[in-house]
């Protein structure tokens, strides 16, 4: 009988504390009776139901008085916040979710036409390409010498044979944007130049999961709207300071004069491995190379 009033008075408790929306922790205890009567086990198993009783409806009262049965009960935490919250507990530090800054150059009023920088050094630089027959050849001859060079390509022909922008970019030397169709940028619409210089970057970057950094206009022609799109791509537009006439077929000797003769510290030499037949680039090439290098010039990549 006490041990189920003890348990009356305990439901008791719990029912009023579900009102009031507290908890209640119940704590276990045991009798140790050294001596009694039943009756006086039972009068105090009463009184404490009563006492029991008695607090639950004071708790009843007070809640009532804190918050009127009309008062909206909070609900649950909608699962957007939820998220959110979890979201902020993120660690900050080592969160690449927004990826690497782009490259954004500044808008140039032209094309750089000479290196900047160390003593003796120049660039060498291939237009047109990759071209089947004749960008393994230009490869194989710098490799040789243990060259670097830039390789402005034409978006038509990296995508056609892909694997020579690979075979480019193992050799150490530059993949750089020289438009789609090779087209007089000058001559077109906005729209048209976006469409020439972003594909030709759309294709680079499929094949070698890196924009290029350069372009060069075709026929070195530029003008604002041009050159703002270069920057918008994240591109610098370079030039050349040696034009060698090689697309025009003018000899082998003639090619290589027209380098010898007008190098100097920060030249950008112009020649072609795409376009046509460039076996003579190819010679001239493994002709002047080794001369060069003996007079101490060294052949970089452009750097801004």
């Amino acid at each position: 009988m006490n041990t189920r009033r003890w348990f009356l008075a305990g439901a008791l408790g719990v029912g009023a504390a579900a009102a009031t929306g507290t908890a209640v922790v119940l704590t276990g205890s045991t009798d140790h009776p050294a001596s009694g009567s039943r009756a006086g086990a039972s009068g105090s198993a009463s009184t404490t139901a009563k006492a029991a009783r008695k607090e639950a409806a004071e708790a009843a009262t007070r809640a009532r008085t804190r918050r009127p049965s009309s008062a909206p009960r909070p609900g649950p935490v909608p699962v957007g916040a939820a998220r959110r919250q979890a979201y902020r507990l993120r660690p900050i530090a080592g969160d690449s979710a927004l990826g690497t800054p782009a490259f954004h150059p500044q808008v140039r009023t032209q094309a750089e036409l000479t290196l900047p920088g160390r003593a003796r050094a120049v660039a060498l630089t291939f237009d047109d390409g990759p071209d089947p027959d004749f960008t393994p050849k230009v490869l194989a001859v710098l490799r040789t010498y243990r060259v670097q060079a830039t390789f402005f390509v034409v978006g038509e022909n990296a995508k056609a044979f892909p694997r020579l922008l690979h075979d480019i970019a193992a050799g150490g030397h530059v993949v750089a944007n020289h438009s789609y169709t090779h087209p007089l940028l000058t001559s077109l619409s906005l729209g048209k130049v976006k469409d020439e210089l972003g594909r030709t970057s759309d294709v680079i970057e499929r094949v070698l999961d890196a924009p290029p950094r350069w372009c060069r206009a075709p026929y070195g022609e530029w003008d604002k709207p041009s050159l703002r799109v270069c920057a918008g791509l994240g591109m610098e537009p370079i030039g050349w300071s040696i034009d060698t006439n090689d697309w025009a077929l003018p000899g082998i000797d003639s090619i290589e004069r027209a380098v010898t003769r007008a190098i100097e510290p920060g030249s950008i030499i112009l020649q072609h491995d795409g376009g046509g037949d460039r076996s003579q680039t190819v010679e001239a090439v493994s002709e002047y190379l080794p001369r060069l290098l003996d007079k101490g010039y060294e052949f970089v990549r452009p750097h801004v």
